[in-house]
């Protein structure tokens, strides 16, 4: 069980930090294929849903972390 919920907690790192470095600070998502960031703009389409799925995948490595300290 606890070698499964290490490759669960490397996995989810990993996607983790692919998540958060994909969210370029202050420009958003345009900046990294090149776009222009220099007005404030809120975060639509693939933006939201990166944003979506880091806030998820942050619990579930919480969730995974603390699992891990009790088993």
């Amino acid at each position: 069980m606890k070698t499964f919920l290490l490759i669960l907690q490397l996995a989810v790192s990993i996607t983790l930090i692919t998540l958060i470095l994909l969210q370029s600070k202050g420009s958003g998502l345009g900046s990294v294929f090149g776009g222009a960031g220099g007005v404030y703009r809120s975060r639509r389409g693939i933006e939201k849903l990166f944003m979506y799925f880091t806030v998820i995948f942050a619990f579930l490595f919480f969730l995974v972390s603390v699992l891990q300290i009790l088993i």
